[in-house]
């Protein structure tokens, strides 16, 4: 399994960026749940979800995960439309490869 599936080709450099760092966060666990939401849905995402998405990409990997999988709370700033729709398209395994 090699990750990145989709081309940054025509994205604007912020999404590029991101897109890369959904891909290359040191946890395969978190490349898959957020690189494949990336892959799926970072050419619709609003600037208000990019900002969102941003924020996501900096804390711990382990605390990320911890949040996603509901081992323990998320906290209230984090815990914004943007997560809980990676959270449902990491449940429905949507971003799965095939």
């Amino acid at each position: 399994m090699t990750g990145l599936t989709r081309s940054s080709d025509g994205l604007d450099e912020r999404r590029r960026r991101i897109l890369f760092r959904a891909w290359h966060r040191g946890m395969r666990e978190m490349d898959l749940i957020l690189g494949g939401f990336a892959n799926v849905e970072i050419e619709t995402l609003s600037d208000a979800e990019l900002d969102a998405f941003e924020a996501l990409l900096e804390p711990d990997d382990q605390k990320v995960f911890s949040w996603i999988s509901a081992s323990e709370p998320t906290p209230a700033e984090f815990d914004t439309p943007l997560f809980r729709k990676i959270c449902e398209f990491h449940l429905s395994g949507r971003g799965l490869p095939a």
